[in-house]
């Protein structure tokens, strides 16, 4: 079977046949796939571009004005015991745990493209620094789906559990191979530019990634209403709720898992229905650790020509999936959540569904702006623990 798929010509005949089923299944369902990506289009208004473009903004300045340089050699200490990466990668890290999706593996990948890690180091910080947001998980996942903040909250120590075991675990990944596979004089010496020059070109490139999130996003939000009306997922579910009967799951568990694995905000509004709290919950877990072949893709449009491998990124991703849905599961067992619901709580819920572009796009700002000055503060004790010479044209 292998070998079969591996001929150019039966790809190719698998990829016409999957695009003539493509543009059958939107002739069919015009008025359906128009509403998809409305809907798509406004989760891109109303959501990602006022909640990522200022961290965008943040993440490259971080790279360009040399901070995450400076920083580094605050955070050595922490970061080469724990994941075998240099003090640089800390940004990566950090960014990733504020920002959520696609932030960390931004700023990872802007790093090594600057110089300022090897590549092993790059797909070592790939495997764990992509991250979601907590504004996601506390506010969305956990008050607007699960109706409990206490939920949210284990739901996000979980999530951030699991990144740090993935991290750990990879920090043995091509031990020994810390220059890359290239020598380490022949790596570009970073220069950090002024900020005027850093801030305009932070801004355009900020501005097109953006757009390049919000084109996935209204992509995957029209596949998987197809998905749906073409009744290949629910198919699917079926089959996949067969073969894991022995381990509890039914159709709907099924459907539900394989929604998360395609689109991450998707599958976990359909975990709000029916079923076991633990369960949902766990299966959450897994979804936000995994965060969804939408988010893989907007990764790896940023990869492009990087040159660096994804097996370490997908496979991180996969393992802090599972690390997540066992945390939580145990979690759970030792902090019940009792009942969910109360009347000051959807209060809350409906505010937060009803936030407007201006509120989400003050509030991000606002963050990745205290972010901002928290890297400043901290680049001013790392340069005041060791003076740096030489630094002509950085601000």
């Amino acid at each position: 079977m292998s070998r079969l798929l591996g001929k150019p010509w039966v790809r190719d005949m698998i990829l016409g046949f999957a695009l003539l089923c493509a543009a059958l299944a939107l002739m069919l369902y015009p008025r359906d796939t128009m509403e998809a990506a409305k809907s798509g289009l406004a989760l891109c208004y109303n959501v990602i571009i006022p909640s990522l473009f200022p961290f965008f903004v943040l993440s490259s300045l971080v790279v360009e004005l040399g901070l995450a340089g400076a920083l580094g050699r605050l955070l050595e200490g922490i970061m080469r015991p724990l994941f075998n990466v240099g003090g640089a990668c800390a940004s990566a890290f950090a960014l990733g745990f504020v920002g959520g999706y696609p932030v960390g593996a931004k700023t990872a990948i802007g790093l090594y493209e600057k110089g300022m890690c090897t590549k092993t180091e790059a797909e070592r910080l790939l495997s764990f620094c992509n991250n979601s947001g907590p504004a996601f998980i506390l506010g969305v996942v956990g008050a607007g789906i699960f109706a409990s903040g206490r939920a949210g909250l284990i739901l996000y120590l979980a999530h951030a559990a699991a990144s740090v075991c993935v991290g750990m675990l990879f920090r043995f990944y091509r031990a020994g191979e810390d220059g890359g596979g290239s020598a380490p004089g022949s790596r570009p010496q970073f220069q950090a530019r002024r900020f005027s020059a850093a801030f305009t070109e932070c801004i355009k490139n900020s501005f097109f990634s953006a757009l390049n999130i919000c084109a996935f996003v209204v992509f995957f939000t029209v596949v998987v209403r197809l998905l749906v009306l073409t009744g290949l997922l629910p198919g699917l579910a079926t089959l996949a709720g067969n073969l894991l009967s022995p381990l509890g799951f039914d159709r709907t568990w099924a459907e539900r898992l394989l929604t998360g694995v395609l689109e991450l905000t998707t599958g976990v509004w359909t975990l709000s229905g029916e079923g076991s709290l633990t369960g949902r919950l766990s299966m959450a877990a897994f979804m936000l650790g995994w965060a969804g072949i939408s988010v893989h893709c907007q990764v790896l449009s940023f990869l492009g020509g990087s040159g660096l491998s994804v097996r370490t990124y997908l496979g991180g991703k996969f393992l802090q999936g599972l690390f997540a849905a066992g945390f939580t599961a145990l979690l759970v067992r030792l902090f019940p959540l009792g009942a969910p619901v109360s009347s000051l709580l959807a209060e809350q819920v409906d505010d937060l569904a009803g936030l407007d572009f201006h509120t989400t796009l003050t509030l991000s700002t606002v963050s990745a702006w205290v972010t901002f000055l928290l890297f400043l503060l901290l680049t001013a004790a790392a340069l005041r623990k060791k003076p740096v010479h030489n630094r002509s044209g950085v601000i």
